[in-house]
């Protein structure tokens, strides 16, 4: 497929609309003219912002959308996506309306997309280490926690920052999501990203730097470690059930399932002896015996556990779904 331009896409822009009357007009008002479409989702926003947005806002690329109940970020943005793949877009941006991403930075969400590198782009907001030394340091670590559970659960061991919202995806693959399935609250972008390996597309991040003004941010890390790591878990057991026993076998569908059954075998042989030798009146000395019918299963087993976790980090998806056509050829909306 040959490379085109940014000028030939039809790049659309969702901004999930709760309690951000303060900032989105700004933001709409910074969104740049490689926009076509800026589809603003009222999730029933106590404010009014849809109708607020529609009373002080003349810039004709804007379409408000309104919720009768309150969904969530991700409901809010599914309903953007349909929107804008009804319309016929090729590209689909989502922006926040606090004010705290910086719509200039389209463009580049947008390029890796447009030049076939990537079905999804998203923000990573770690890579200026200056940046990450003003972090808290509770935050900083929850958000470490939260990669790493993440690459677990996602298989997308090449990202980092999960919880960020600052995404781009290529209308084919979006088309082809689960709408009513994915979370539509705090989970939502970890779980696209769960749907988005489960569809083999391919995701990278984009270094960027977060704008702070006065919104407070209502994701409170400390405490929705809990229930993400049981969500991750869920998601985790899903992934590799589709991709190393339902989709496909190989070398890791071997691996894991061995590793697991001699690390437990090893544990709990080892943990029953202990117990007994804590329990005896007269303290013996374990037999040698013992220890390494405990100890080999246990070093085995993590060896199959690490070669399973280095076939995983592989078999990341690498070639992008969307390059099977043109986008040339299709259709734009009437906007472009």
């Amino acid at each position: 497929m040959s490379v085109t331009s940014a000028a030939e896409q039809v790049i659309a822009v969702v901004i999930p609309s709760y309690k951000v009357t303060r900032h989105i007009i700004d933001v709409i008002s910074s969104i740049g003219p490689e926009v076509a479409r800026i589809y603003v989702v009222d999730d029933k926003c106590p404010d009014n912002s849809g109708d607020f947005v529609v009373a002080n806002c003349v810039d004709p690329r804007v379409v408000v959308l309104r919720h009768e109940e309150n969904l969530g970020v991700g409901g809010a943005v599914m309903t953007g996506y349909q929107a804008a793949i009804s319309d016929g877009v090729d590209i689909i941006v989502k922006v926040d309306g606090d004010g705290q991403m910086d719509p200039k930075l389209i463009p580049r969400f947008v390029q890796p997309i447009l030049y076939g590198q990537a079905d999804y782009t998203k923000g990573n907001r770690f890579y200026d280490l200056e940046e990450i030394g003003a972090m808290p340091p509770l935050r900083l670590f929850g958000n470490a926690a939260l990669s790493l559970m993440a690459k677990f659960s996602t298989g997308y061991w090449n990202l980092f920052d999960p919880t960020n919202g600052y995404t781009a995806i290529h209308v084919d693959v979006a088309k082809h999501l689960p709408f009513k399935k994915i979370s539509q609250r705090y989970f939502f972008e970890t779980d696209m990203l769960f749907r988005l390996n489960i569809m083999r597309a391919v995701a990278v991040d984009v270094p960027m730097s977060a704008k702070y003004a006065d919104e407070v941010s209502g994701l409170k890390i400390s405490k929705i470690v809990g229930e993400f790591l049981i969500k991750h878990v869920r998601n985790f057991g899903k992934r590799i059930f589709y991709n190393y026993y339902l989709r496909d076998l190989s070398l890791g569908s071997i691996e894991l399932p061995i590793g697991l059954v001699l690390l437990g075998f090893g544990l709990c042989y080892g943990a029953y002896h202990w117990l007994e030798a804590a329990r005896s009146v007269i303290p013996a000395p374990t037999p040698a015996g013992t220890v390494m019918m405990s100890a080999l299963p246990i070093l085995t087993g993590l060896q199959f556990v690490l070669a399973f976790i280095g076939q995983d980090i592989a078999s990341v998806p690498r070639r992008p779904r969307h390059l099977g056509r043109s986008i040339g050829d299709k259709s734009k909306c009437d906007a472009q």
